[in-house]
């Protein structure tokens, strides 16, 4: 998910989808450390970079929108 999509979506919609991905993700790092190979192991990396994106976007929310340059 893009980080443009991210912005646009609501509060609500983040909260979920962020605990929606980090349900998935504890799942597969269980998977993981049993030493099951998880049956798409990039998957992994893109919902560690996807709830990092969310959690940019909400801290942005809250912060007003304003970035340091």
């Amino acid at each position: 998910m893009k980080a443009k999509e991210l912005r646009l979506t609501s509060e609500l919609e983040l909260e979920n989808k962020l605990s929606e991905l980090r349900k998935e993700l504890m799942k597969a790092n269980s998977q993981v450390a049993t030493g099951t190979i998880p049956k798409n192991p990039g998957r992994l990396r893109e919902m560690k970079r996807t709830i990092a994106k969310i959690l940019t976007v909400k801290k942005e929310k809250t912060n007003g929108g304003s970035k340091k340059e």
